[in-house]
């Protein structure tokens, strides 16, 4: 069973992001702070999770939790300062905007960037110990799907609405034939054979 909370008096906030590992499209983070000794039987890491229960779960967290917030960082700017500092300044966003300030964050992963002096711990796998942290990967996770899909109605050829970015084999195909988007990661290796991609082969 999931924890309700890393300490006993302190207001924490679970956060994560999703869309890491994506050719195309932002990271997006979220921020939750849950009310203490909360408990949701069905709330669990989004990734083991089917669609149609996290957007159920993304409902109850909205009107659960004591505040959440979302932050979202653009292919372009993950282009500039790479794909791990942006998952960071994706979680700075979504804390900032907070209504409440946190007297610690519980980040899932390793590793994280201090912010604004607030006391931090990395867990990994966390978003299957700590119900803020799941919480926060199912905001995530819906909110960026939700993204995708939408823009994947400019260019269904790649499949977003499905993969929602990620190196799919109908993805990197439309990649191969069509060349790239607005939305593409072009830091990325878009394809395995690394074939160079040309300003004229970008889908307009």
């Amino acid at each position: 069973m999931l924890k309700s909370s890393f300490t006993k008096d302190k207001i924490e906030a679970g956060c994560d992001e999703a869309g890491r590992g994506c050719l195309a499209g932002p990271v997006v983070a979220a921020a939750v702070i849950l009310p203490r000794k909360y408990r949701h039987k069905h709330l669990n890491d989004s990734k083991q999770l089917s669609k149609k229960k996290r957007d159920s779960l993304r409902s109850d967290i909205e009107n659960d939790a004591l505040h959440w917030a979302i932050g979202v960082v653009d292919n372009k700017e993950i282009d500039k300062i790479n794909i791990l500092n942006a998952s960071y300044l994706a979680m700075q966003h979504a804390i900032d905007q907070l209504s409440q300030r946190p007297e610690l964050l519980l980040i899932d992963g390793n590793r994280y960037k201090p912010h604004n002096e607030i006391p931090f711990e990395c867990i990994v796998k966390g978003d299957g110990k700590f119900l803020s942290i799941a919480a926060a990967s199912i905001l995530a996770k819906t909110y960026r799907d939700e993204y995708m899909e939408k823009i994947g109605s400019e260019y269904p050829e790649y499949g977003w609405h499905t993969n929602a970015g990620y190196p799919t084999s109908v993805h990197r195909e439309a990649i191969k034939l069509m060349g790239t988007t607005p939305y593409h990661r072009i830091s990325f290796r878009l394809l395995p054979e690394q074939l160079e991609l040309f300003p004229d082969q970008l889908v307009k």
